[in-house]
């Protein structure tokens, strides 16, 4: 299944039913009476949060959605028929957004939340709605008017509690896939992971925490540079950064703080996160290796905080790792209630 998490539609709602001339036969009443109904009204289109859809796939082909126009109106005072609403499935965590102002118009991140996105045109009014004591025999009525049309930007926001961030091949998806049942594509060249991979990790008490592994950032991502353009939005939500820095690499320092460069930048309240830093692949190094040790003091320096040596392939130091990470999302929980 492709991973979309950005389109642009059109909506329009159905246009409202116009109103008729007509009139009825009757005695002493001077042309038989108006009787001519009003249009029913156009349908409206919804949007509807779900849990059951995980990306925008369904929007890739199909641009342009429009609800049903309202019925004309009939004789003997009878009102058309209601156009039929329409309502537009989304996953849930997606933001909507006014194509053409670029303003937010509604954030849906709870299943099965609504959002009235188009309203349908009014009924014209028959001519027996212009009856009057000056003129008894009206020989007009209206059109219904058109239903509202917007041009929507649809974009995606994955809903998860911890983000796990980082350069590619800093083990992200071997990570997700050690903690979880989730199963990304695993190799050893950069960019392995070509769309966010959720995995469902399980606390201690049972309940399921959500991890996204991001796919791989790197230096000017905020500006369109590699992949983590288009998949920075997806950290906005998460309430913890799991950053992952690879042991191996040339200069671990160095990819750090490229990361933390690339959340600054990108801002959104992304630096305010809290941060978790995590050493992977320490599988390399042999036990009590000097070499390592230096690097996590000097990452430790660099980025004012703990830091956590793991490696996903061994299974190394998993179970520490994850006791910070419910300890930081308790304590937000509890800054928070």
């Amino acid at each position: 299944m492709q991973f979309i998490d950005q389109v642009e539609i059109e909506v329009e709602a159905g246009k409202g039913g116009d109103g008729i001339v007509a009139f009825r036969r009757e005695k002493y009443v001077p042309a038989g009476g108006p009787s001519g109904g009003n249009g029913g009204r156009g349908g409206s289109i919804f949007l509807q949060a779900v849990e059951n859809l995980q990306t925008l796939l369904d929007f890739r082909y199909n641009h342009r959605f429009k609800a049903e126009d309202g019925g004309r109106g009939g004789p003997n005072n009878c009102t058309g028929a209601a156009g039929r609403d329409r309502t537009l499935q989304v996953p849930v965590g997606t933001t909507i957004y006014d194509a053409e102002t670029g303003q937010e118009l509604a954030d849906l991140i709870y299943p099965e939340q609504i959002l009235p996105i188009a309203h349908g045109g009014k009924g014209g009014l028959g001519n027996q709605h212009f009856l009057s004591n000056r003129n008894r025999a009206p020989e007009y009525a209206l059109p219904g008017l058109p239903g509202e049309r917007h041009l929507l930007r649809l974009e995606l926001k994955l809903l998860a509690e911890v983000g796990i961030i980082g350069l590619p091949n800093a083990g992200k998806s071997t990570l997700i896939s050690a903690l979880s049942a989730a199963r990304p594509k695993i190799a050893d060249y950069p960019f392995t992971t070509l769309v966010p991979n959720l995995g469902v990790v399980r606390k201690p008490s049972g309940d399921g925490t959500v991890f996204a592994d991001i796919p791989g950032l790197i230096a000017g991502a905020h500006l369109g540079a590699g992949l983590g353009h288009d998949f920075l939005r997806h950290i906005e939500r998460t309430r913890v950064l799991l950053h992952l820095i690879d042991a191996t690499s040339e200069d671990p320092i160095a990819a750090y703080e490229t990361i933390q460069e690339e959340l600054r930048a990108y801002g959104r309240g992304l630096m305010e996160r809290p941060q978790i830093v995590a050493l992977s692949k320490i599988d390399a190094f042999e036990p009590g290796d000097g070499e390592l040790e230096a690097i996590a003091q000097r990452l430790a320096q660099a980025s004012q905080s703990n830091v956590w040596r793991i490696s996903a392939v061994a299974r190394t130091g998993l179970d520490p790792l994850l006791q910070q990470v419910w300890q930081s999302l308790d304590q937000l929980a509890v800054l928070t209630s």
